[in-house]
């Protein structure tokens, strides 16, 4: 079988252009077409060392996407080079901060349908939406990859991750107005080792639940990461009065906590903008989750708030050496929680469970 594999580019020269071209890879490097070769079993690489700009102007996209690899085997993107999306139009686009029209913005890079891919050495810088968008790829790997945003820029996720297997995030520093990175239904198997993220939103599986006929959640692992001045640490989203969903075995190990607003937090009323049924339950079950050597600094006193399902309570969730502080006039750090019982062990602070929840608990972007 010959696959043809096209790389969907707006502007390689940083010079406008109305709505894309496309890259042939066949044709434009020589490769031969004549049926006789599967140039799908070939390893592709690309080399990028310069900067590639994206239009500024967000109406030059006809499609909510930059730049996209779609259906290759065996495929490397390295170089030390640098994809600008130019974004800060974008940013102050009316209605974009309440995310009404955010979702029609252009993706940096989409890697869809790959299979054995490794990206190092790349950067991506000012997206108009999602810096990376991740979606039905088996066995992809970011190492040393940097995610450059302002933490003003709404809907700017690093890296979204989602129905994928076998994902890893090595040794990459994400600075974004959204998640750092965020994982979606359907992922499996995925290991985020080593990552900085600050500014931005935290490390969030989720948010899930909000659709019908998500895939199951199983298997992630996050440890040896740090996080700095972020609104959240560690986290795991489920919409409220939603759709079911099953998310299970995700660990979180060895992380450290810089004046992060909410560092280890489980919110199944997850309701941004108010945009949600808020008095109902989640339908999202939760089960095998562990918070391993957690430390540092909180920036508000709910340094831990594990806050589950009233009618699918969280199982086997497990909190080990736990030591996070918070100075202030608002007193110390304290933890909540609601409708479950976690396993403890080791040194805790706060201690476990030990604050009553607010009467409308506030969940956070």
């Amino acid at each position: 079988m010959l696959i043809l594999v096209l790389l969907s580019i707006s502007s390689v020269e940083g010079q406008g252009g109305g709505g894309g071209g496309v890259i042939d890879v066949v044709a434009k490097f020589g490769a031969k077409a004549d049926e006789k070769r599967d140039l799908s079993k070939a390893p592709i690489e690309l080399q990028v060392e310069g900067t590639v700009k994206a239009p500024a102007n967000p109406g030059a996209f006809k499609e909510p996407k930059w730049i996209t690899f779609n259906k290759i085997e065996n495929f490397k993107l390295f170089g030390g080079g640098l994809f600008d999306g130019q974004g800060t139009i974008a940013y102050k686009r009316e209605g974009c901060k309440n995310h009404d029209y955010c979702g029609s913005l252009p993706i940096n890079l989409r890697f869809d349908f790959l299979t054995n891919a490794m990206i190092q050495d790349i950067t991506t810088k000012d997206s108009k939406q999602f810096h990376v968008n991740v979606l039905g790829c088996k066995n992809i790997t970011f190492e040393h990859f940097t995610v450059s945003t302002p933490d003003e820029s709404p809907n700017t996720d690093g890296i979204h991750i989602g129905r994928s297997d076998g994902v890893n995030v090595l040794n990459s520093d994400i600075k974004t107005g959204d998640d750092c990175v965020s994982i979606g239904d359907g992922s499996k198997n995925l290991v985020i080792n080593g990552v900085t993220c600050g500014p931005g939103h935290g490390i969030s599986i989720g948010s899930l639940g909000l659709f019908k006929n998500e895939e199951p959640f199983d298997g992630v692992t996050v440890k040896n990461c740090s996080f700095t001045n972020t609104s959240n640490g560690v986290r795991i989203k489920t919409w409220p009065g939603a759709e079911r969903g099953i998310c299970s075995n995700i660990h979180f190990e060895d992380i450290t906590v810089t004046n992060v607003s909410s560092p280890i937090i489980i919110d199944q009323k997850y309701c941004p903008w108010n945009k949600c049924k808020i008095n109902e339950e989640s339908k999202v079950k939760l089960s095998n989750i562990s918070f391993k050597n957690i430390h540092g600094t909180s920036a508000l006193p709910e340094a831990v708030k594990i806050i589950c399902s009233a009618t699918l309570p969280c199982e086997n969730v497990e909190l080990v050496d736990i030591g996070i502080t918070h100075s202030g006039s608002t007193g110390p750090a304290v933890s909540q929680c609601s409708n479950v019982k976690p396993k403890v062990s080791g040194k805790q602070n706060p201690a476990p469970c030990s604050a009553p929840l607010p009467a409308k608990p506030t969940s956070t972007a």
